[in-house]
């Protein structure tokens, strides 16, 4: 089965195997497999992959004798089983493929994912809401995050470099619901971003020097426009030997810079203690000898955090924001920045104007994602900032 160019996964194709009488489809193949495969697992043991495949490999001959497979559909399921086990089970052909971007789990109900910019629904489907949630159990378990009805919504980054939101019921009325943002294996540079439409070859050049001047830049945009994949390109014009510092929510940014330090913000344990603040990773930043600082995104009162940075010499500082526009984006940080209280708006905007040079935003509509407006901020007037906008 096709669903907008994608196979379906093996856990909704419809194929029949028969012997005699007895009809069964494949996904009732995979379960017989893997309760057999559980029954023959030590669990004391920490078996390889290797060793994996040759398990479920034993298990399907002793089906064999039974019902008889035919070559495809044993291949088939040794991977289904396998990906159950090992991997991330009926969305492991979503993950490996590289044209889909993201991937949403609408409850039991359906799985959609973005491929190539579109939105299709496939034919892949959680048969029910105890697979789905042990399934959103076991992933979050590998990165050492917990998510329950106490606590039912987390954030992570998973070990491929993807990230992950859950969010259980009763939050999610018709969940659980979860989304996996991917990130390219090889990112994309300058000339892939030219390539695509998302900015032309005056903006790269004009941003290219920007970045090896040193201005400061906060690039803004609408969820899904890319915020962080352009600003991931921003970075790779920073000199070679510069010293980089890193600060995230889920680190997502991928340089290949020598001198390079990555923070990442922990979330509080269980008896919630530990919790380590973005506001917290960027004063220790400011300690660390940096040429250049990379926030990933600011979305709290860490924003005054990094307007200091910015008004107090560190230039070549660049961030990602929500916002509707550049003019929104300037509102956006006002406001964050007020949240950390003890400040006024008139203070806020005397800083950016000082640290802030430039400001990218993005659009996404039906021809793509691209560069909207490339905005220098100028300074105040009547107490308002004034942008304008530069290299259409």
């Amino acid at each position: 089965m096709v669903c907008g160019g994608i196979s379906a996964p093996l856990f909704t194709q419809q194929k029949i195997l028969r012997k005699g009488h007895v009809s069964l489809d494949v996904r009732h193949i995979v379960e017989i497999v893997e309760k057999n495969l559980a029954a023959r697992m030590d669990l004391s043991k920490n078996y390889s992959d290797r060793e994996l495949k040759e398990l479920i490999d034993s298990c399907l001959d002793s089906l064999e004798k039974r019902i008889p497979l035919i070559a495809g559909d044993r291949i088939s399921i040794r991977n289904a089983v396998y990906n159950s086990r090992r991997r991330f089970g009926i969305i492991q052909p979503f993950l490996e493929d590289e044209s889909v971007n993201e991937i949403m789990i609408n409850g039991t109900d359906a799985i959609f994912v973005e491929k190539d910019g579109r939105l299709l629904r496939t034919d892949a489907r959680f048969d029910d809401s105890e697979k789905l949630f042990n399934f959103i159990q076991s992933v979050i378990s590998w990165v050492n995050r917990s998510v329950n009805e106490s606590t039912p919504i987390v954030d992570a980054r998973l070990t491929t470099g993807a990230r992950i939101n859950a969010v259980l019921p009763p939050v999610a009325i018709n969940g659980p619901i979860v989304t996996i943002r991917k990130f390219a294996e090889k990112p994309f540079g300058w000339d892939e971003l030219i390539a695509n439409g998302t900015l032309n070859a005056g903006q790269a050049d004009f941003l290219r020097n920007a970045v090896t001047e040193g201005m400061n830049i906060i690039v803004g945009g609408g969820t899904s426009t890319g915020k962080t994949t352009f600003l991931n390109v921003l970075a790779s014009a920073i000199p070679e030997d510069h010293r980089i510092i890193t600060v995230e929510d889920s680190a997502e940014l991928r340089l290949r810079h020598e001198n390079l330090v990555r923070l990442e913000t922990r979330l509080s344990n269980t008896e919630g203690k530990g919790e380590i603040r973005m506001r917290s990773l960027i004063k220790a930043a400011l300690r660390m000898r940096p040429d250049n600082i990379l926030i990933g995104e600011v979305r709290d009162e860490s924003a005054l955090e990094m307007l200091t940075a910015l008004c107090t010499g560190h230039r070549g500082c660049m961030s990602t924001a929500h916002a509707n526009s550049a003019k929104d984006m300037l509102v956006r940080l006002e406001t964050m920045a007020l949240w950390a209280g003890n400040i006024t708006s008139e203070s806020i905007r005397k800083m950016i104007v000082s640290g802030v040079h430039l400001l990218v935003h993005l659009v996404r509509d039906h021809s793509g994602r691209r560069v909207g407006e490339i905005c220098a901020v100028r300074g105040l007037s009547d107490g308002e900032i004034t942008l304008e906008k530069i290299c259409p």
